[in-house]
């Protein structure tokens, strides 16, 4: 199996548990939990920032002290918006399942004291972006522009069933503002209905690093470099929670010159 892609290790407790030093760099972690009701997962964040995002199910949750009440409503990653909660460096939070619950925990390096951040349904942004198959549909959980967090980006996007997303192919591995920004990135993938499958390429421009992989529901692709298309067969949509970043905030990407084309007209 390829380094680049993380499988669950079970159907329940931690089953993906990405951190800097597994995927060999230096910014990005990602962990999931599977909560059947009445379980409960904590953890101190250290000096990393959190964003706790419910992919599906509601759980009571607190953070630095804080009782912050019932969160998370939908069923599936399919069905609207999430919740989600911004937790700082030196803090610590806490989630006790009312229903199965899968939850994420995406992290990154904490640079200051920052507030706990309730981030509900209402305050995410929605877009599509796109024409024709390559229409996808984004929700901004974490964007650049929030002013919430020191490093963390952090968006769902669902590309539904014979489209492309992340497409025409895209990199940020430079640290070259204006022009391109260092971001790692992971992508948690679902399918809906989840017997599906989907592919997703990660290839740099002069080819020391190209694989192609088969996506099923519940994988982790790990990008550490170059370009990440993605492709959803026919009568499956795909889910993918993205967590990036780098040493700096900044969502700048280069797109593969001998695909550019594709964005006019």
């Amino acid at each position: 199996m390829s380094e680049l892609l993380v499988k669950p290790s079970g159907n329940t407790g931690k089953v993906i548990d990405v951190t800097p030093q597994s995927a060999g760099w230096r910014y990005v972690g990602f962990a999931l939990h599977k909560l059947t009701a009445g379980q409960s997962v904590s953890a101190a964040t250290g000096d990393r920032e959190v964003c706790l995002v419910f992919v599906s199910g509601t759980g009571r949750v607190t953070a630095g002290g804080e009782t912050l009440g019932k969160m998370g409503e939908r069923k599936s990653p399919f069905d609207g918006k999430p919740a989600a909660v911004y937790v700082p460096g030196h803090s610590d939070w806490s989630v006790t399942a009312e229903t199965e619950v899968e939850l994420a925990v995406c992290s990154a390096p904490a640079l200051s004291h920052r507030a706990v951040k309730v981030i509900g349904p209402d305050a995410m942004s929605q877009e599509v972006r796109g024409k024709g198959t390559n229409v996808r549909h984004v929700t901004n959980i974490l964007p650049e522009t929030d002013g919430v967090a020191d490093s963390l980006l952090v968006v769902e996007v669902i590309t539904p069933g014979g489209h492309t997303s992340s497409y025409p192919p895209h990199k940020h591995d430079r640290d070259a503002l204006p022009e391109e920004s260092y971001l790692e990135e992971t992508y948690y993938h679902r399918l809906n209905p989840h017997q599906g499958f989907a592919f997703q390429r990660v290839y740099t421009d002069d080819r020391s690093l190209d694989e192609t992989l088969l996506i099923e529901d519940g994988v982790t692709t790990l990008v550490p470099r170059g370009y990440h298309p993605c492709a959803a067969i026919h009568g499956y949509d795909l889910y993918y929670l993205n967590v990036m970043a780098g040493p700096h905030r900044r969502w700048k990407f280069h797109n593969q010159p001998e695909h550019e084309w594709l964005l006019g007209g």
